[in-house]
């Protein structure tokens, strides 16, 4: 008799886990940090459907070697996992930009020109290694220093004012300006802007000057940038900048860095793929270290 009592109990208690059984996520977003130490990486990831708003915050991973070959700056992709006392990611990768705006064959001219130009400039500056110093010529050809900032955090970028795809260079300007208006107490004292043209021989100091006031650019703490030729395409290799022209149009890379308050390159954003709220919260990131 007690052994028919307790049958419909084991039944129900049977069912309890399938109620609390783990739930899975898809997520994107950018890498912003990453410690290895603690099997930590902070994502600002977009919006995951179903579970939790856009935001900036930390993921643990199972398994630390999820984490290996990331840095910040990177997009990936991942599943977040969540069941009853504990959440964590997992099929954590990063994923290659790919601009659907150029053809097959822009892109793989594009690869070759990277090749030539990491090939006879020297190898790009890692993540985490010192940004040589240069010059080039800012406002009223004034010349500029990549050192004269040091102790202050670093958003750079590359564009040509004539680019006529919103997609490309106006976007990656638009980013810029909304760090300006984010940051708008920290800008001079923390954070410095800086627009480098790779089309020199258009772009003079005064036609910087003229797309300056196009982004309401407070010129004391975002500075746009021009020199010679040989100067603009040694600071772009430093990078992994490529560009050439294309039946009177420049097809181009699309990088945008950040290098910390000691000089170091923090994070080298490659492509159009994130959002102006993605790089605040990386370049936020990067303010929060020590001096």
């Amino acid at each position: 008799m007690l052994a028919r009592q307790l049958i419909p109990i084991v039944i129900a208690l049977a069912g309890i886990p399938a109620c609390f059984a783990a739930q899975r996520y898809p997520g994107t977003g950018m890498a912003i940090s990453i410690d290895r130490s603690k099997q930590t990486i902070t994502i600002s990831h977009e919006a995951i459907p179903g579970y939790m708003d856009a935001m900036a915050m930390p993921f643990r991973v199972r398994d630390a070697a999820a984490l290996d070959g990331l840095v910040p700056g990177i997009k990936v992709q991942f599943t977040l996992v969540v069941d009853k006392t504990s959440s964590w990611i997992e099929q954590l990768h990063a994923v290659e930009f790919w601009s659907p705006e150029r053809d097959p064959e822009q892109a793989r001219r594009l690869s070759l020109i990277e090749s030539i130009t990491s090939k006879s400039k020297g190898a790009t500056v890692a993540v985490g290694q010192p940004v040589p110093d240069f010059t080039l010529a800012g406002w009223g050809n004034k010349p500029t220093r990549l050192s004269q900032f040091t102790g202050k955090v670093v958003a750079l970028n590359f564009v040509y004012t004539r680019c006529p795809l919103p997609d490309y260079c106006f976007r990656l300007s638009n980013n810029l300006a909304q760090l300006q208006k984010r940051f708008v107490d920290r800008m001079g004292n923390d954070l410095i802007l800086v627009t480098i043209t790779f089309d020199p021989v258009h772009d003079t100091p005064a036609v910087m000057a003229n797309y300056a006031h196009i982004w309401n650019a407070d010129m004391k703490s975002w500075h746009f940038l021009t020199g010679s030729l040989e100067d603009v395409r040694r600071v772009c290799a430093m990078f992994g900048v490529a560009a050439w022209q294309d039946e009177g149009v420049l097809t181009h890379s699309l990088h945008t860095v950040v290098i910390d308050r000691s000089g170091k390159l923090a994070a080298n954003v490659e492509g159009n793929q994130y959002t102006a709220k993605q790089l605040g919260d990386l370049v936020e990131e990067v303010l929060k270290r020590p001096r």
